[in-house]
């Protein structure tokens, strides 16, 4: 089953140690600093090249070292970079991550990030079942044109996922006319709230919460952290996995490789529910063990050993 993944591609650069800033020119000390790809698609996309899915990303890099080292690292994983445009005068996005043992705040530049159109990517989905949509906030463009983007998709048969990520913006506007028309949506708990306020979804909890969200369409498979992941649709009982227990050396990116799992699951033909997110859930718990969203994603056979 072929994915194409569209969204965002650019490069992270993911600082440890003394990260909160203190202004009047105080110099502050790292433990590390790496340049890695970065990203929500660009993750995805890799995290599931990594698992032996074949993977496209549609994507707009600029035309400068970053985007070709963007490009680069997506190959040498497997991924498909065909659909990936370059910009002759935008840079390509950068995202600076201050990564603290339990939390991180993340300083992102969009360059050509947002200039991806639906022609685009509908111009990239020859041969393909299933399309994940990444950083839909970071798109404005794409995000107007995703409704028709998604009725054309699913006159095609063509299955869809969507993991919004935050709104920078924090008004989360456009979502009631897009959650029709996806099969999955792919928050974390933060996002999950956000989302059901915005679309007028109430509940005393955040399974209520998930649970008002799929009766609009998606199945909802939320990311909560250190307790692993559920899953629930609008039919069907509340489906939990936890997490590996581990020494996190940085959680970057751990939910686009959740992400990555989940959607590896689904393209191998895992039928039950269960053991999709058991897929989603350990490949990002082993995605914490380097720093940056990449460096760690399992591999099929790592993947394997611990779902055994």
């Amino acid at each position: 089953m072929r994915v194409l993944v569209v969204g965002d591609a650019n490069v992270d650069l993911v600082l440890r140690g003394d990260v909160v800033p203190r202004f009047g020119q105080a110099e502050q000390l790292l433990d590390s600093a790496d340049l890695t790809l970065g990203s929500s698609a660009g993750i995805v996309a890799h995290g599931l090249a990594r698992l032996g899915v074949p993977t496209a990303l549609a994507a707009i890099v600029g035309d400068d070292e970053f985007g070709r080292l963007t490009r680069r690292w997506l190959v040498d994983a497997g991924v498909d970079v065909s659909p990936v445009g370059v910009h002759p005068k935008l840079p390509t996005g950068l995202s600076v991550i201050l990564s603290a043992p339990t939390d991180r705040s993340i300083l992102t530049l969009l360059g050509s990030i947002p200039t991806l159109t639906g022609d685009a990517v509908l111009a990239a989905t020859s041969g393909v079942s299933h399309v994940h949509f990444a950083s839909y906030f970071l798109l404005p463009g794409l995000a107007a044109e995703l409704p028709a983007v998604l009725r054309a998709l699913r006159a095609l048969g063509v299955t869809t996922s969507l993991d919004t990520n935050w709104d920078p913006a924090e008004e989360w506007a456009g979502l009631a006319a897009v959650l029709p028309l996806i099969d999955i949506l792919l928050p974390n708990l933060e996002e999950l709230r956000a989302i059901s306020s915005a679309v007028g979804v109430t509940g005393d909890c955040d399974e209520d919460l998930a649970r008002g969200l799929s009766a609009l369409g998606p199945r909802v498979v939320a990311k909560a952290g250190r307790e692993g992941g559920w899953s629930v649709a609008a039919d069907s009982p509340v489906v939990r996995s936890p997490g590996l227990v581990l020494d996190a050396v940085d959680t970057t990116g751990a939910g686009d490789s959740f992400d990555a799992g989940y959607l590896a699951a689904v393209a191998s033909g895992v039928a039950s529910e269960a053991e999709r997110l058991r897929w989603a859930t350990v490949a990002g718990s082993l995605s914490t063990r380097a720093a940056g969203g990449t460096p760690a994603q399992a591999t099929m056979p790592e993947l394997a050993a611990h779902l055994e």
